[in-house]
């Protein structure tokens, strides 16, 4: 069986490096003031970034069901026997429904795995598919490995602004105001495929610091006896500035040393409700060989 591997721009892999390593992209969708964007086609993060700092209003999308259909018949018209595709966490979004749903319309030939991740993890997981795909794996058996290590990650996110978060409803104006006189950093973790409150520290150190503490926890007992090779550590973030984007790699690669660490800025569907200069530091389980960025 020849399988090919698809995914979207959630999983932070871009247009290009997806052509470059054989894996199909579907570019997401971001609506901004009633206008529709595809993230990488019609809007770049850079663009994304000056729209949330200008508290527009903006809202992440699924893709179209025309969208998804006209890829996958694309693909399968390109020789392939079969598609994998491994969307945003259904915890998250409801595209991974929507895809399911669809896919009963092609006779086996589309599996679609909900892999209860995003971003980094996400990333993680579709280099997995393809490695196993090249590895002459058929979209059942990656299927199965894939939705095996679903749980097996976690991310951290620290946010600078409380400005986005407030709009979603998640935490009152007045509460964001108080915790901005007070210097305070919220930390959200995600885990299969949840949005969850993690803690709450004074300043942007502390929050780095807490968010190294609960990853070294994680390695010590949910990741306890893995070997490091199997382990991935993720970095990301909304920075505007390159310099800083770099910087924060350069400091999970220092804390981390001896464990692979791939930077990705976070996904669009998540900037649309933290805002600009987060920070993330991610854990999971990777059989990935493929040498990445």
């Amino acid at each position: 069986m020849k399988t090919a591997v698809m995914t979207d721009t959630n999983s932070g892999i871009s247009l290009e490096e997806g052509h470059r390593y054989g894996i199909y992209v579907l570019p997401m969708p971001v609506i901004i003031d009633g206008n529709d964007y595809l993230e990488e086609l019609t809007i770049t993060h850079g663009e994304l970034y000056k729209a949330l700092n200008e508290n527009r209003d903006i809202v992440s999308s699924q893709p179209s069901p025309g969208s998804l259909t006209e890829m996958w018949d694309k693909i399968l018209s390109e020789g392939y026997d079969e598609l994998v595709y491994i969307p945003m966490s259904s915890g998250l979004s409801g595209s991974c429904s929507t895809a399911k749903a669809l896919s009963a319309d092609y006779d086996g030939r589309v599996v679609v795995i909900d892999n209860h991740r995003i971003s980094i993890t996400l990333l993680d997981s579709v280099y997995d598919a393809k490695y196993l795909a090249n590895s002459g794996k058929n979209a059942a058996e990656i299927k199965e490995v894939l939705e095996k290590n679903a749980y097996s990650n976690d991310i951290y996110i620290t946010l600078h602004s409380l400005k986005r978060i407030t709009k979603t409803g998640r935490i009152t104006a007045a509460g964001a105001a108080i915790a901005t006189v007070l210097n305070l950093k919220p930390i959200l973790k995600i885990q299969g495929g949840k949005l969850d409150a993690y803690a709450r520290v004074r300043g942007m150190a502390s929050a780095e610091q807490k968010m190294f503490e609960a990853v070294h926890s994680d390695l010590e007992s949910k990741y306890a006896g893995i070997p490091k090779n199997k382990l991935s550590i993720g970095a990301a973030g909304t920075m505007e500035d390159k310099r800083a984007a770099k910087q924060w790699v350069d400091k999970v690669k220092a804390e981390f040393a001896g464990y692979k660490v791939t930077y990705r800025p976070l996904a669009c569907s998540i900037a649309c409700h933290i805002g600009t200069n987060t920070k993330g530091v991610a854990v999971g389980i990777t059989s990935r060989t493929l040498k990445i960025d």
